[in-house]
């Protein structure tokens, strides 16, 4: 069976890798990104570049966005030389960045009326998921589509769920943000108490991953936030966007959200301190800084 040609726009951190793995599975890719380097970097691997997100959908069947927040997604699908104008009858537009709900149903029904079948499809994992192709990814859309699609998706992630209509994929998304941030939070809260108190903080990391406090979090982030490594696999700035949305969506349905209120606030002290473009983990100098003490190895 003849394989769709995939449109790809948004090449960062998590965008590019998730390409890359499409590539390799033998799709036929036209990407673009609003910086032209990972552009040139994926059209050497065997990519089709492309100048405008109108010139991805004209020549693609499936359209995938990944993009950092929803003006962008709004921009790039709707906006003038967005996809709408370059869409045709019968394709997909699979959106996987993390959005408000809202702008995802308000995309999909924009879309619907071009003949286009839409899904959100944020997903979770970080840079290593998207790397390794072990991403969580949650959908919601049709489940026709979602199957027609799956996959597609079957080459980017691992754990892939159909969560309900346009918007569920988002909502979902929503919740899992709340719990990685709260868990960075309770994470960076006991690093800074271990060292605070003379425990090297690799004894801890040890300890806590070996028990009831183990979580992927403290798996993937634990060892390099005691090497100090804040290298971006998930910029701050990115997860406080994040937060707001979990505020905003809080306040649609009426419900109390007061540790997500603390994490935002958080989160907000790091832009406040210039730290938005750091690793999400990052959050610990925060907590550091409140603390005054600095986690650190016995070897650093």
């Amino acid at each position: 069976m003849t394989k769709p040609t995939i449109g790809f726009i948004g090449l960062g951190v998590m965008g590019k890798p998730m390409a890359r793995n499409l590539l390799k599975a033998g799709y036929p890719l036209v990407v673009h990104n609003r910086s032209r380097e990972p552009v040139e970097e994926l059209a050497a691997e065997g990519a089709e570049p492309a100048f405008s997100p109108a010139g991805v959908a004209s020549r693609s069947q499936v359209i995938i966005t990944m993009l950092p927040d929803s003006p962008d997604v709004e921009l790039v699908a709707l906006g003038e030389g967005g996809l709408i104008e370059g869409v045709s009858e019968g394709d997909v537009y699979v959106d996987m960045s993390t959005i408000a709900p809202p702008v995802a149903v308000k995309v999909a029904e924009a879309m619907a009326e071009k003949g286009v079948r839409c899904l959100d499809a944020p997903v979770s994992g970080g840079d290593v998921g998207a790397q390794e192709g072990t991403l969580s990814i949650m959908v919601g859309g049709d489940e026709d589509v979602f199957n027609e699609v799956l996959p597609i998706f079957q080459v980017m992630g691992k754990t892939i769920v159909h969560c309900g209509p346009n918007g569920a994929g988002q909502t979902v998304k929503t919740c899992n943000q709340i719990q990685v941030a709260l868990t960075l939070i309770g994470m960076a809260e006991a690093l800074v108490l271990g060292a605070k108190a003379g425990v090297d903080p690799a004894i801890v990391v040890q300890v806590l991953s070996g028990g009831f406090a183990q979580s992927r979090v403290m798996d993937v982030r634990g060892p390099r936030i005691i090497k100090r490594i804040f290298e971006p696999g998930f910029r701050s700035k990115l997860h406080y966007k994040d937060l707001n949305i979990v505020r905003e969506t809080a306040r649609a349905y009426g419900i109390s959200l007061p540790a997500s209120a603390l994490a935002h606030e958080l989160f907000g002290a790091m832009q406040a301190q210039g730290w938005g473009d750091l690793d999400h983990s990052a959050v610990m100098r925060v907590i550091e800084l409140l603390s005054d003490v600095e986690v650190c190895t016995a070897e650093g």
